[in-house]
């Protein structure tokens, strides 16, 4: 386990400085959010929510898989003492990136008219046009994110996060706040792109600048595209039908549902960012710290590697799933009263795809791309394609949202099955069923517990709001402990991957040692 342990130490601290960056980021746009969902009311939210759609449908098309390829890469040249080599990645992936995002964006700009009519509002061309550019934005970003998550600078992410949140949250609120109304927040959230892309550039430019160079000077730009174009093509067909398996089910909800429930869903997503805070770094950084193991030198490494990564992101995102659901109606009634009276209950039900988790829905694609196996990844995207699109249009157009929901929650558990399945005859690693089942169990413990409680008590929405965390957590940490979720090698080894945490290891010191404390006790 030492090696795959400190793997997984560069993995919790390059995570750590991703989500301070993701915490800082939602936090600040959470309070935008709130200011212009109050200014525009539901219909213009959910208006403003449509009109981003289009270039969230052509921007599918902009990457093609050199994103992913840069991060693999960069991964794998750095593991392999070959640093020379990230600056030619780094530079034909930006090439890529800009001229395929300036190609899009016209072509965006240009079918604005065509687009409105699909998504049944001819009044928001001018709306499409001014958000088409945040595709070469998005094709800015996108290239130096990928370039820092390759070489495992998530605190220059974290940066541009900020940035782009920071600057959404002043415009977006000032714009509709002078009488743009609609077209304010989409020149806004345009601008914010813009801005980070830029300030993403200067500093991929600087980090450039840090590796060596290449010792015959030769940078081969376009055969380097070829390479990450070849691995990453088939990542990008999937990404393109996953993606625009979702702009499909906007477009339908466009149609099939109105605009103020469209934008109760659009909040629900807003909260539901709280689960990514922590999700995402462990997406994020589990592909970098795969690529670096061969599995056939290292077998045991990849084997810890993989069950551990289950078991410790299942430690991190169910709880935070549960909780969510569990609070959904204070936490959002403490904002927005019963402006969004629909939020609470769509936000319970987008919570559930998170509990995957504990099956290794962020493990095994991650584990087959950074390994090579972009065509079966390809495969499982493809399948859960077969069944969402039907599903989708059948659902949402009978029962509108809850369609939607009840589509996302099932159409990938035949895929998740079929990755378990592939990982376990190639790798011979599979999940840690015992251990995912506790941890699961104790959430759902401590979220009833928590619902139970609070839905009893009389106060205002924020008094119930923080007993209910209170709650939740002394209940999580009783449960986690009863069930013996964790071992005392688990809790040797999140202590040791926590200091990598600065400060904040103080906290999840504390409580690892009060579960240890309790399991002690237990056993007398």
């Amino acid at each position: 386990m030492s090696k795959a342990a400190s793997m997984a130490k560069v993995s919790v601290k390059g995570g750590f400085h991703l989500l301070w960056g993701l915490v800082i980021s939602t936090i600040v746009s959470s309070i935008g959010t709130i200011i212009y969902a109050k200014l525009l009311g539901s219909t213009n939210y959910g208006l403003y929510g449509i009109a981003l759609t289009a270039p969230g449908l052509i921007g599918l098309f902009r990457d093609w898989g050199v994103n992913t390829a840069m991060i693999r890469y960069s991964a794998q040249y750095n593991a392999d003492k070959q640093a020379y080599k990230i600056r030619q990645i780094f530079v034909a992936g930006l090439v890529f990136e800009t001229v395929l995002g300036l190609g899009l964006f016209i072509f965006g700009f240009s079918a604005s008219g065509l687009l409105a009519s699909l998504l049944n509002h001819p009044d928001i061309v001018l709306l499409i046009q001014v958000a088409s550019f945040s595709i070469l934005g998005g094709a800015f970003l996108n290239a130096a994110q990928a370039a820092f998550t390759g070489v495992e600078r998530m605190e220059l992410n974290s940066v541009t996060l900020i940035v782009q949140s920071i600057v959404r949250t002043v415009l977006i609120p000032s714009l509709v706040i002078i009488g743009l109304s609609t077209y304010g927040a989409v020149l806004g959230y345009t601008v914010a792109f813009m801005v980070s892309g830029i300030i993403g550039l200067f500093i991929l430019w600087a980090l450039y600048k840090s590796f060596p160079k290449q010792p015959d000077g030769k940078l081969e730009i376009f055969a380097n595209i070829k390479m990450m174009f070849k691995y990453g093509l088939p990542v990008s067909i999937g990404a393109i039908i996953g993606g625009f398996q979702t702009q499909f089910y906007a477009v339908l909800i466009a149609i099939y549902v109105d605009a103020s429930t469209i934008g109760n869903y659009n909040l629900a997503l807003v909260f539901a960012v709280l689960i990514t805070f922590f999700a995402t770094p462990v997406t994020t950084m589990l592909f970098p710290a795969f690529s670096k193991v061969d599995p056939e030198k290292d077998p045991v490494t990849l084997k810890n590697l993989f069950q551990y990564s289950i078991k410790y992101a299942t430690v991190i995102v169910a709880p935070v799933s549960a909780i969510i659901m569990a609070l959904s109606l204070p936490g959002i009634s403490t904002l927005f009263a019963q402006q969004y009276a629909s939020a609470p209950l769509f936000l319970t039900l987008v919570a559930i795809p998170y509990f995957y988790v504990a099956f290794g829905s962020l493990s095994t694609s991650n584990l087959m791309i950074s390994q090579g196996h972009t065509r079966t990844v390809l495969n499982f995207t493809i399948l859960t394609a077969i069944i969402g699109f039907p599903m989708g249009f059948v659902l949402i157009s009978q029962i509108g949202i809850i369609g939607l929901i009840i589509t996302t929650i099932v159409s990938p558990l035949p895929s998740l099955c079929w990755s378990l399945l592939w990982v376990k005859k190639h790798y011979g690693v599979t999940v840690d069923w015992s251990s995912s089942a506790r941890i699961l169990l104790s959430s759902a413990v401590a979220a009833v517990i928590t619902y139970g409680v609070d839905s009893q008590i009389l106060f205002s929405n924020l008094a119930r709001l923080v007993i209910g965390v209170t709650i939740f957590l002394f209940s999580f940490i009783v449960a986690i402990s009863l069930t013996r979720s964790l071992d005392k090698t688990d809790i040797t080894n999140l202590k040791e991957m926590t200091n990598a945490l600065g400060p904040l290891s103080r906290l999840f010191n504390f409580i690892l040692d009060l579960i240890a404390k309790i399991m002690s006790h237990l056993q007398r």
